[in-house]
This record gives C-alpha cells, sequence and structure tokens, in this order.
C-alpha cells in the first residue's frame, strides 16, 4: 500500500485508515488505491468484516479539486467519473461487510464512500453533505434519495446543507453518534461481533443485502430463500447447529 493508506489486518477485522493530507481529497491514485485494497479483501480468508475510517479529524473532503479534468482531451471527463464508481462499487460489492467509522467530515465523494459502507458510525464532530452545488458541479442525488425521505434529500442536494452527525443520529440513518475517542472502540465492537459468525454465511447474507435492495418484496425474499437453502447444506450451518445443541463456540470452517 502506497503512504495514502494504512492497512492492518488482526482478529479477522481489517482496518482502512485513509491518511492523504490534509482533507483526504480523492485523486485518481488515492481512488486507485482504496478500490484495490477493498478487491482485495473479497478474497482473503483472514478478512471478515472491514472499518474505513480517516485519520485525525477528517473523513473526507471528497474528490480533489485540483486534479479535476481540464485539458479538454477526448475521454478526460469520462475517465475520471468511472474512477469515482468503482471506488464507491469496490466498497459496496466487497463480499464482506463494510463499517464506516466517520470521524470528521464526510463531504460530496466522502459521502458517497460513506453510502457504500454497510453500517454507518459518526464521532460528534462529523458533518455530511453534498456541496457540489456550490462549487458549480452536481452529484449524489441517486445516493441521497437512498438515505433520506423526498424533502432532506432535496435539500441537502438543492443547498449544500451540511449536516451535523447528531442529527442523522436523531433520525436513525446512522448507528451512533459519540466523541472521537469512543468511536473506533463502537465499530471495535461491531466488527467483533460479527467476525464471529460464519464467514461463509456473512458472504451469503451481505450478498443477499445487496442483491435484494433492488428487488421487489417478493422477488428479493424468494432470492434471500434460495441463499438460506445453499447455506443450510454447508458444513459451517451444520457446526452451527452441533455448536447449538452442545452449548459450545462453533468453530468456522468457511465452506
Amino acid at each position: 500500500m502506497a503512504d495514502s493508506l494504512k492497512v492492518t489486518v488482526q482478529d479477522y477485522i481489517a482496518t482502512v485508515v485513509m491518511d492523504r493530507p490534509p482533507v483526504n481529497a480523492q485523486n485518481t491514485p488515492f481512488r486507485e488505491e482504496i478500490t484495490a485494497a477493498f478487491d482485495s479483501f473479497t478474497d482473503r480468508s483472514d478478512v471478515r468484516v472491514v472499518i474505513l475510517t480517516g485519520i485525525g479529524k477528517m473523513f473526507s473532503a471528497g474528490a480533489d479539486m485540483k486534479t479535476r479534468p481540464s485539458s479538454g482531451e477526448p475521454g478526460e471527463y469520462w475517465s475520471f467519473n468511472r474512477h469515482g464508481r468503482e471506488l464507491f462499487n469496490s466498497i459496496h460489492e466487497c463480499s464482506k461487510p463494510v463499517i464506516a467509522a466517520v470521524n470528521g467530515p464526510a463531504l460530496g465523494a466522502g459521502f458517497g464512500l460513506v453510502a457504500a459502507c454497510d453500517i454507518i458510525l459518526a464521532s460528534d464532530n462529523a458533518v455530511f453533505g453534498m456541496p457540489e452545488i456550490d462549487i458549480g458541479l452536481m452529484g449524489g442525488a441517486a445516493m441521497l434519495q437512498q438515505f433520506f425521505g423526498r424533502s432532506r434529500a432535496r435539500r441537502m442536494f438543492y443547498t449544500g446543507w451540511r449536516v451535523p452527525a447528531e442529527e442523522l443520529y436523531r433520525t436513525g440513518v446512522i448507528e451512533c453518534c459519540v466523541p472521537l475517542n469512543q468511536l473506533m472502540p463502537e465499530a471495535m465492537k461491531i466488527a467483533t461481533e460479527i467476525a464471529s459468525k460464519s464467514p461463509l454465511a456473512m458472504n451469503y447474507a451481505k450478498l443477499s443485502m445487496n442483491t435484494t435492495m433492488h428487488m421487489p418484496p417478493r422477488d428479493g425474499y424468494r432470492f434471500e430463500q434460495g441463499m438460506t437453502v445453499a447455506l443450510s447444506k454447508s458444513e459451517d450451518a451444520k457446526e452451527a447447529r452441533e455448536a447449538f445443541f452442545e452449548k459450545r463456540k462453533p468453530v468456522w470452517k468457511g465452506r
């Protein structure tokens, strides 16, 4: 990994810390680095859950404005946008659950990183917003409407309003709003619980969540039932049942 990303793995928990001073602004190499990391987690048996956070008191202020396309070269803008989309897709499509530990402002494409994660925790200094309207750009309408109701999404999109973490916790959008020094312990608590589950079951669980969110309820439930049937035939499912009756912790094999 390059200096802008610090990755550690312990007890099946991967911690990814963004460290590109001063605000973790996203240029193409930075995005490629994060994408490569999350692609690798899908294939790593020593990783069962991932925590994504930033250094200090900044999560990510979004795209690096100094590196936006400006030369007018054919295809330049489309390539830039593609790297942004694939960054978010690499997190969303990672087979392991991803926890966002938002340690400060998450703006624009920084909010995009958060939206790609499965579970969102935040420190009380964090704010969330899409300020593109203020700099002659726009982005994130689809993402905002995934998280918020009609009025709130449009207010944020039209005004660039930066919503405090406390407000998002009050309205149930995020899981907690805690002092900064409590953020990683809270994230680790949830990550440890997830890491204790069958890795095979967790892969099926995330696939089910990602797939059924785009389906009508009837089709989604049918898909999920198929995943349950497949899981029930696995060695891990057999071990789970045996451990339950023997009143012991299961020993997962991931198959």
